[in-house]
């Protein structure tokens, strides 16, 4: 419990399971996702536990009998969630609202405390002190990994209930202070891609285009291998690139998570193969990211396409493969991926080479791209400000909380204190 040192007069350091008891799903209990329902009782996951509210809405759904097998997990206001699984360990927020009777899956620690206020102690746990402990414990797991015996012994300080209550109360100001910071940014961010979109549109209509279906503008295309061809447990540290959904981007290739199989297996898959130049295509989508959206594969070395994705050679005297990637990409392809006009989350290789769009002269194609290439050198240099802005202000916000719960900022006189 040496972890705090000078803290205030009247404090003390405790642990968490002498203020509060940790209750975590034991296995679970065969519990599958072929089991989830479109309705019923919400299943948190870690991905749920948002820095400022958790979400009750992007959730799975489990039965009322999966639901009422483990009392103990059922979510009450007051309730702090700690993430203990994965590469979000350490995430944690506070049940303020139950929209409707929830759980929590393995991943998370569902901490009811009885012996210190609920805010203060989602606040303690959040501090660089703890999250060191917790980062001290993890460390040399190939799985990062909390035991509930782990979360049990986390020191934590203690100060009087009053000086509990004055501390949620300033961190709870700073925080929604640094929501709305961060609220204004992504507001930022869409602002800029819709401008990005306007310029592709205003570009295109500057032209005298004719619609034609995409067939005409490639000479070949594949999906990738469905079914027992190969699943996650082949995936490798080295071998073939796999180019699956989340790889294919806005007229981008995204590169991380980076999927490898091993050569042997790549060999026997190569009527799925993807060249450096190809056009990559979105086969599922998303409230966030249109199925059909495309990007132009990079040099990957030897690389073939995941199941719902697909891989198409364009016909270079017709199309311009960075155009038909920002084509399919903006709003103009979201739309021409179904005739009638909705939205489709899913797509298939029919609905792809049927969809018509309009297309330039391969001259105005290439002056197109070279604009947007511009234009996407301002988006970049307005994205990298956001994201140099938003890290300051999570490493503020980081410094106030550890310095509030442990007496470092004398919280009563520390109202002109910026989140």
């Amino acid at each position: 419990m040496g972890a705090f040192v000078d803290l205030p007069r009247g404090w003390t350091v405790t642990r968490v399971d002498r203020v509060a008891t940790v209750r975590a799903r034991i296995g679970w209990k065969a519990l599958t996702a072929a089991e989830y329902q479109p309705a019923g009782y919400a299943f948190l996951a870690t991905p749920n536990i948002k820095p400022r509210d958790i979400d009750f809405e992007n959730v799975n759904y489990i039965s009322a009998y999966r639901y009422e097998e483990s009392p103990e997990l059922k979510l009450a206001v007051g309730d702090v969630l700690l993430a203990k699984d994965g590469n979000t360990l350490g995430i944690t927020n506070i049940v303020r609202q139950l929209p409707r009777p929830a759980t929590v899956n393995g991943s998370i620690a569902v901490i009811r405390p009885f012996g210190i206020l609920p805010g203060f102690l989602r606040y303690a746990l959040a501090a660089d002190v703890t999250q060191q402990s917790i980062a001290a414990l993890k460390g040399g797991m190939g799985v990062p990994h909390l035991f509930q015996w782990d979360i049990n012994r986390l020191p934590i300080p203690l100060p009087p209930v009053e000086q509990q209550r004055r501390i949620v109360k300033f961190l709870d100001a700073a925080t929604e202070r640094s929501a709305h910071l961060v609220a204004a940014h992504e507001r930022l961010r869409e602002v800029v891609v819709r401008r990005r979109w306007s310029v592709f549109q205003s570009l295109l209509e500057r032209v005298d285009a004719p619609l034609t279906p995409l067939r005409r503008m490639i000479n070949f295309i594949t999906d990738g291998p469905f079914g027992s061809a190969f699943s996650s447990s082949d995936y490798s540290d080295t071998g073939a690139a796999v180019v699956r959904l989340g790889n294919i981007g806005f007229g981008e290739y995204r590169r991380r998570d980076q999927a490898f199989i091993p050569l042997d297996l790549y060999r026997n898959l190569l009527r799925h193969r993807v060249r450096a130049g190809d056009l990559l295509i979105a086969g599922l989508g998303d409230a966030r990211n249109h199925a059909g959206r495309a990007c132009v594969a990079p040099n990957l070395g030897p690389a073939i396409v995941k199941g719902k994705c697909f891989c198409a050679r364009v016909n270079s005297r017709a199309a311009n493969a960075h155009f038909l990637s920002l084509l399919l990409s903006s709003p103009i392809g979201e739309q021409a991926m179904d005739s009638r006009g909705s939205t489709r989350a899913m797509i298939n290789l029919d609905v792809v080479k049927s969809a018509v769009m309009p297309l330039p002269e391969l001259s105005e194609q290439a002056r197109i791209v070279e604009a947007m290439r511009l234009a996407d050198q301002l988006q970049t240099q307005v994205a990298d400000v956001v994201a140099r802005q938003e890290a300051l202000l999570a490493e503020r916000q980081q410094a106030l909380i550890t310095a509030a719960v442990t007496g470092q900022v004398d919280v009563p006189t520390a109202r002109g204190v910026a989140a």
